[in-house]
């Protein structure tokens, strides 16, 4: 039985036996409350003011009170629909809960489930604006010193907004009207949940194009939206809007609303135009004026060129009546030429008998003393010179070839082969050491006699006064030498050394 039923049943009779009641437990009936409690209300829309809030709790889900003049309820947000909320709750802000109502059996009450909170009234939302606009001017976002200027004539022009209303058909229709030009759209919501995320994204997404990449990055941005009531414009009041406007390097342009509507993003933007119309003619000038205007210019240049040339050609006449005539000026040259030309020819024939007189003496000089008579005297000095080193030179020699003869003839009188030619031998040891006595000698040693015509070699005996050299085999007789060979001198005997005496002395 339901708590309705149960409740328009008629009153127990209290004298009616115990035993027909029927029992519950207290599960059950807090099962049966919350079964009936939501059944019978289901999603509501709740409008109360904000009590007793004092943020997430730690698990991150929120409590507080909805209250009027009359009664309040218990809510509850859950922390994965808090971070969904587009307007957080904030004590004692009078507002829309929607949600769902249910019983919390702990505590025997009943409690609305939020799922969406939206200020209630126009004066909540305006109170909301004014605390948020104060907040983000206080971080600069609003500063006149952050403005950009718009580009006088953009190449291409980046919109914002709906592509299927009547906004941005007045924009191109517009731009068509005054100077043509290159319009990117991002395609956005522009009203309920989830618009501001788009706006803001579709902002960073045209600053996140490169200049000269395959999609042409803006020049200037034009964020609009048609006319509406404040909660129909509210995606334009959110902070992430705001931001994404302020950090835009791309000049931007905010025409969201009529000129009487106000959004946030307005003191964010560059500049604000008052209608989405207006915005096109903020961001291109009209193309005709230009014209125009360059027509104006061409002719008043041509204008001033002319007045200009007309001014020269006044002066420059000026000053060919002031000065004076060819005839005049050239008067005083022409009669300088004419007595140079008049000095000229003496000159010249003074200079010409001048030089001619010159040039006789020097022919008369050469004629005197001819060229070939002082060449034919310098060669006969040269022959002179010459005759006189050589025949120096001719004595020189002789005088040193007899010095070299005498040389050679002594040195053929002190050389020991002279001595050994007149019989005698050199006598030495097996060591190659010259025997100059008999009494050096050991017997049966071996010794080496060098005659004038070769060298023997011969054996020391011993005998009765002294030793006795024995001769070895005579070697083959050598080629007699003469003491001379090719004009040298003899050979010398070894240092030390004298000539020894004829073999038939020595034995």
């Amino acid at each position: 039985m339901s708590i309705l039923a149960a409740l328009t049943q008629p009153a127990p009779d209290p004298n009616q036996a115990a035993t027909n009641q029927t029992e519950w437990s207290v599960g059950d009936l807090a099962a049966a409350l919350r079964r009936t409690l939501e059944d019978a209300f289901g999603h509501v829309r709740l409008r109360g003011e904000i009590s007793g809030y004092r943020g997430q709790h730690g698990s991150g889900h929120a409590y507080f009170s909805l209250k009027d003049g009359n009664a309040r309820i218990d809510a509850v947000v859950w922390k994965g629909t808090f971070n969904r909320l587009r307007q957080k709750p904030k004590e004692g802000l009078e507002v829309v809960a929607t949600g769902k109502i249910t019983t919390f059996a702990g505590k025997s009450s009943y409690q609305i489930v939020v799922e969406s909170l939206e200020p209630a009234g126009i004066g909540a939302w305006m109170a909301l604006l004014e605390e948020r606009k104060r907040a983000l001017a206080a971080e600069g976002l609003f500063a006149a010193e952050a403005k950009r200027p718009i580009p006088y004539l953009p190449r291409v022009i980046g919109v914002v907004t709906s592509p299927t209303g009547a906004v941005i058909r007045d924009i191109l229709h517009r731009l068509e009207d005054r100077f043509p030009r290159h319009v990117l759209v991002w395609p956005v919501r522009v009203q309920g949940e989830g618009a501001a995320d788009e706006v803001a994204a579709a902002i960073r997404g045209f600053n996140a194009l490169s200049p000269g990449g395959p999609v042409p990055r803006p020049d200037v941005l034009i964020v609009a939206r048609g006319g509406g009531s404040i909660e129909d414009l509210w995606a334009f009041n959110e902070e992430a809007v705001v931001r994404a406007a302020f950090e835009s390097r791309i000049p931007l342009i905010s025409a969201v609303g009529h000129e009487t509507d106000t959004t946030l993003i307005d003191h964010a933007a560059d500049r604000r135009a008052p209608t989405p119309t207006g915005a096109a003619e903020m961001a291109v000038p009209v193309r005709l004026d230009l014209v125009a205007g360059v027509d104006d210019l061409a002719r008043r240049q041509r204008g001033a060129i002319g007045r200009k040339l007309e001014r020269e050609r006044s002066d420059l006449r000026a000053t060919l009546r002031a000065m004076p005539g060819t005839e005049a000026f050239l008067a005083a040259k022409r009669q300088r030429l004419d007595l140079a030309e008049a000095r000229l020819r003496p000159a010249l024939a003074g200079n010409a008998r001048t030089f001619r007189e010159r040039l006789a003496r020097v022919l008369e000089r050469l004629a005197r003393h001819p060229p070939e008579l002082g060449l034919a005297r310098a060669r006969a000095r040269l022959a002179a010179i010459d005759h006189r080193p050589r025949t120096a030179l001719a004595h020189h020699v002789a005088r040193r070839a007899d010095a070299l003869a005498g040389l050679d003839r002594l040195l053929g009188s002190l050389s020991y082969k002279a001595v050994l030619a007149r019989g005698y031998a050199l006598v030495r040891d097996e060591a190659g050491a010259s025997v100059r006595s008999a009494a050096a000698l050991r017997p049966g040693e071996r010794l080496r006699l060098t005659f004038a015509d070769g060298s023997a070699s011969a054996r020391a005996e011993p005998d009765g006064e002294g030793a006795q050299a024995v001769p070895a085999p005579r070697p083959a007789r050598a080629p007699k030498q003469a003491g001379r060979q090719a004009g040298k001198p003899a050979d010398k005997p070894p240092a030390g050394e004298a000539p020894a005496a004829r073999q038939g002395s020595l034995f």
